[in-house]
């Protein structure tokens, strides 16, 4: 609390609500959990622009219903994924932006988005990493016959889901368990998850020491 000259006690100014911009390729129900988390003021922080690279994809409508701005651009029209990343990291700090996620986009990123974002860009993934990176992180949980997977929220370093991991949650596999069954369950954790840890990024509790992550009370 912070004293008036007259006494009385006030509350201090909360920090500024941190800026988000979210990348996705497909229909954005990963968005549309955070979105609702933000709007609901369950996270202190705005989300300010959603990146695509695929100018039909759901996600872009849901932003649009969230007035959220978009960016929505066509690879093939650059000469390279640097090329396209530059552009994409100005407008980034032109808006200054504070935190990166990646829900559901399907393109792997260089330096020259990583560099300037590190520690402050994360990614969801349907599977519990290490275990599983890459496409299709459900169907290779199944194919394995493995008895747990799930969902993991983890910094964005420039490979395959290699980056250090912040939070898990685990889904069961049934034996009756089906790609589509068991992606439904595992999109639910990553509803719950992926909000949760952004929470706590809003909220400066995450901290990064090499590959360990630690969430402070």
């Amino acid at each position: 609390m912070t004293a008036t000259s007259g006494g009385d006690q006030v509350a201090p100014k909360p920090a500024a609500p941190i800026k988000i911009a979210v990348f996705a390729s497909g229909s954005g129900s990963n968005f549309q959990a955070l979105a609702e988390n933000v709007r609901d003021g369950r996270i202190h922080a705005s989300i300010e622009l959603v990146v695509c690279d695929k100018p039909s994809a759901y996600v872009l409508e849901r932003a649009r219903n969230f007035q959220v701005e978009t960016y929505t651009f066509s690879p093939k029209q650059y000469a390279s994924r640097q090329a396209y990343e530059e552009e994409i990291v100005a407008m980034l700090q032109a808006k200054g932006i504070d935190l990166i996620v990646m829900a559901g986009y399907m393109r792997l990123v260089t330096s020259v988005l990583v560099e300037p974002y590190y520690g402050r860009m994360i990614n969801i993934h349907p599977a519990l990493l290490p275990a599983f990176p890459g496409i299709n992180g459900v169907g290779q949980a199944l194919e394995y016959g493995a008895k747990i997977t799930g969902a993991t929220v983890h910094f964005v370093d420039g490979g395959t889901d290699t980056g250090p991991i912040i939070a898990q949650q685990a889904v069961q596999i049934d034996d009756q368990d089906t790609l589509e069954t068991l992606g439904a369950r595992i999109q639910k954790a990553e509803y719950e998850l992926l909000p949760k840890v952004v929470g706590w990024i809003a909220e400066g509790r995450v901290s990064l020491d090499g590959r360990k992550v630690t969430i402070n009370n």
